[in-house]
């Protein structure tokens, strides 16, 4: 009788493992299920859908006197869409919002850089972009900066909450905030004193300078800090659509067609590799 019973009790054993290998491979088969959804319903409806900004140029904007959208960004996500074989949505929407908007399902895709707490929500790309913070200071004495240290006590022109005025504020620069003004409101009170430096994208900047040439400022030659990409940006299960993307970008970088978006938007200059020289890494900033 003992001996019936404990081979009644292996039996149930082998049953419940099996059971629980069935669930298991079922949950494997799920999850597979849901990491190929996103992917078979664009290829469904045939069309990806983008958040943009529709405001920041050169990234996303509209030109003067057009209604069509473009930018670096814009096109890099045209020719994604091309390559993948389906047509391109736009959905315009503040940057703030384009996060949750690709959580809920509103956007399949955005352009955005890795920081550690997106990391664990979303997958990002191989980057798209490259650049880096530097600093536009006056040209006779480069404001009196020489290293990032030297920011302590001087003023800094900037928005209340960017990354950049973070960085100003933690070498012990002052930010004088502004309204929504234009690029040469910034320009021209470090031109005229009011304000010693501002920081931003290198890029950014250098095109800002070269369209606003009346001013006697620079960037500052020496300076280059706090290291950033932009890379394509899907949900985490979306496993499938993020291998094409990284495929794609890869062959784009490939046949050159990265570069040759890249110049056309800033002025000949291809973000679509990685700087050269040392950039300086600025601790406890993201």
């Amino acid at each position: 009788m003992r001996k019936a019973l404990s081979l009644f009790t292996l039996m149930a054993v082998l049953f419940l493992a099996a059971c629980g290998s069935e669930n298991n491979n079922n949950g494997a088969a799920n999850e597979e299920e849901v990491e190929d959804e996103i992917w078979a319903e664009i290829q469904e409806s045939g069309e990806l859908v983008v958040g943009t900004a529709g405001t920041l140029f050169p990234a996303s904007y509209y030109p003067a006197d057009s209604d069509e959208l473009t930018g670096y960004n814009v096109e890099v996500f045209r020719e994604i869409a091309d390559r993948l074989g389906v047509d391109i949505k736009f959905e315009e929407m503040a940057f703030d919002a384009m996060l949750s908007a690709l959580q809920s399902g509103r956007v399949d895709m955005i352009q955005a850089g890795p920081r550690e707490d997106s990391r664990e929500k979303f997958a990002f790309s191989e980057p798209v972009k490259y650049s880096y913070s530097t600093m536009i200071v006056r040209s006779d004495d480069l404001s009196g900066i020489e290293t990032l240290e030297d920011l302590k006590g001087k003023k800094a022109g900037g928005a209340a909450t960017t990354v950049y005025s973070e960085i100003a504020r933690a070498f012990g620069a002052e930010v004088v905030t502004y309204g929504n003004v234009t690029n040469d409101a910034y320009l021209r009170d470090v031109h005229n004193g009011r304000t010693d430096l501002v920081i931003n994208d290198y890029y950014l900047q250098s095109l800002a300078l070269t369209a606003i040439t009346e001013f006697d400022i620079t960037l500052h030659p020496d300076l280059k800090f706090h290291p950033t990409t932009n890379n394509v940006v899907t949900k985490k299960e979306a496993t499938v659509l993020m291998e094409k993307v990284n495929e794609i970008i890869a062959e784009m970088k490939e046949d050159g067609t990265l570069t040759e978006i890249s110049e056309e938007f800033f002025g000949g200059q291809d973000v679509s590799k990685e700087p050269e020289g040392e950039i300086i890494e600025v601790e406890g900033i993201e």
